[in-house]
């Protein structure tokens, strides 16, 4: 399956594709996510969405006269609602689009954001040890260009390093990409070609040489492996 092409300069199509392959990662690690903030976000606004429905209902059927009254307290309600929903995504929510849990019981909580004009992506994680345990924080940020490449593709597996090298809790878990991680960061790149492993030695910058550099070929080969 081809993976979808986004428009670079859309910092809202980098962030929201870089938020969906996240949880994805997590979960083919074995993470186990939960649910709960969702299932009361999509609780409040399918309920407004009822209560609207039920209103237009019984007004089409019974005419104003008949339905005024509830139709006055069902239009307080839905405000209520959409209120209380504004205040559950900005207040409670607040950008996370990862919440669960490791293999060994330890509680895994990241929030995403970005700064308007800015492809910088940034990650605030909160990990314990259990419910009980105190909660530790820290914040780590990356430039988009590091995962999407010049054509608007993601690619995943860079982006699946950078997260590994970054928090611990997913390190733990894969070990591969923290690994190669560490590779890249020493001047070594690593490309996957199907079953064939290539590994390149990063050539100082400004050799003169007139051959074509790594970052080149990187870029040509993980188009080509996006669309398999």
């Amino acid at each position: 399956m081809a993976a979808s092409k986004i428009a670079v300069y859309s910092l809202s199509d980098l962030k929201n594709t870089t938020d969906d392959a996240l949880p994805n990662y997590l979960t083919s690690l074995k993470f186990k996510q939960s649910h709960a903030l969702t299932d009361v976000r999509l609780a409040l606004s399918s309920t407004a969405v009822i209560i609207a429905a039920i209103t237009f209902y019984a007004d089409y059927k019974l005419g104003w006269d008949a339905t005024k009254q509830g139709t006055f307290w069902a239009v307080i309600v839905y405000f209520i609602l959409n209120g209380a929903l504004t205040f559950w995504i900005w207040g409670v929510e607040k950008g996370k689009v990862f919440n669960g849990e490791g293999k060994d019981g330890a509680l895994l909580s990241i929030s995403s954001s970005t700064q308007k004009h800015s492809p910088i992506y940034y990650l605030k994680v909160k990990t314990s040890a259990s419910i009980t345990a105190a909660p530790t924080t820290s914040e780590i940020s990356s430039s988009f260009t590091r995962w999407f490449d010049s054509d608007g593709y993601f690619v995943a597996k860079p982006f699946q390093q950078w997260l590994a090298s970054e928090i611990a809790m997913i390190g733990e878990a894969d070990p591969k990409s923290v690994e190669a991680a560490k590779k890249v960061r020493e001047g070594y790149v690593e490309l996957t070609d199907g079953d064939v492993k290539v590994v390149e030695k990063n050539e100082p910058q400004g050799s003169g040489s007139g051959k074509e550099t790594p970052s080149k070929k990187i870029r040509e080969r993980s188009r080509k492996n996006l669309k398999l």
